[in-house]
């Protein structure tokens, strides 16, 4: 997606967010993760680069496995709680703040590269060619999504409204289930291995709920802290008033996998 197109061009900085995101944002269910596992991403023994990483939500539920993973993304704040949680549960992860499509490492040095959460926001004209030279021979990167379903949820849709509200701007609701394609940008650089999507219902209750749409571009990464409180507490009522305080919401989990060919 074109930066002008995110948010109709309205800024939003990540840093305000990031302890909200580092509290909250790590909802990824276990299926994820094993699928990825499954299809040769974060292995024992690979080197896995994974970009736009944020709080290093993918880094740090995956290293458990094996994996050597380093964890990069545009901005200081998310990296900095990564950092934190990290080393709070002693895992050898290396961080870096710096732009995916210029990441300063030496050419074949990654496995895998991940980017979870993350594509749209990168010129494939340029983050393309960049993966291409960090990924060894046959490496692979692997691309994930996860959206909750607002046309199926009812709570999910008041939730999306409600922020719309507060932020007009904010174009990172309304989404329908997403039909996989074979992408323009593979050129003769990498060769599609896997198109996967499924379905999961994910527990939430009212604090954690919460905590996800603070956490949101368009509320905790725009808005300023009295904008924030006010919404947080908006949301609670409009919550309370259609749930019980434990409730799940429908997600649609997409991966997909390609491999790196030679040029």
């Amino acid at each position: 997606m074109e930066k002008t197109k995110i948010d109709q061009g309205r800024p939003y900085d990540w840093a305000k967010a990031s302890k909200d995101y580092a509290a909250y944002r790590d909802i990824y269910p276990k299926s994820f993760y094993r699928k990825l596992i499954d299809f040769g991403i974060g292995n024992a023994g690979q080197v896995v680069l994974a970009l736009g990483t944020g709080t290093g939500v993918l880094p740090r539920a995956m290293h458990p496995h094996g994996a050597k993973f380093h964890g990069i993304d545009i901005n200081a704040g998310q990296i900095e709680q990564a950092r934190i949680l990290s080393e709070a549960q002693g895992m050898d992860i290396e961080w870096k703040t710096c732009p995916a499509e210029d990441t300063g490492y030496p050419d074949d040095k990654f496995d895998a590269v991940t980017a979870i959460q993350c594509w749209h926001y990168f010129d494939k004209k340029i983050i393309v060619p960049e993966i291409h030279r960090l990924l060894k021979k046959s490496g692979r990167l692997a691309i994930g999504f996860m959206i909750w379903l607002p046309n199926e949820s009812a709570i999910a849709a008041a939730s999306e409204a409600l922020v719309l509200q507060h932020n007009p701007h904010w174009t990172g609701g309304g989404f329908d289930r997403l039909a996989l394609e074979i992408p323009d940008w593979l050129e003769d650089r990498f060769t599609l291995e896997t198109l996967h999507t499924y379905e999961e219902d994910l527990p939430f209750n009212y604090d954690t709920w919460r905590g996800r749409f603070r956490s949101c571009r368009g509320i905790g990464a725009t808005l300023d802290k009295v904008e924030v409180d006010r919404f947080d507490q908006e949301h609670l009522q409009m919550l309370m008033q259609l749930t019980p305080d434990n409730f799940t919401i429908p997600h649609q989990l997409t991966i997909e996998v390609y491999r790196k060919c030679k040029m």
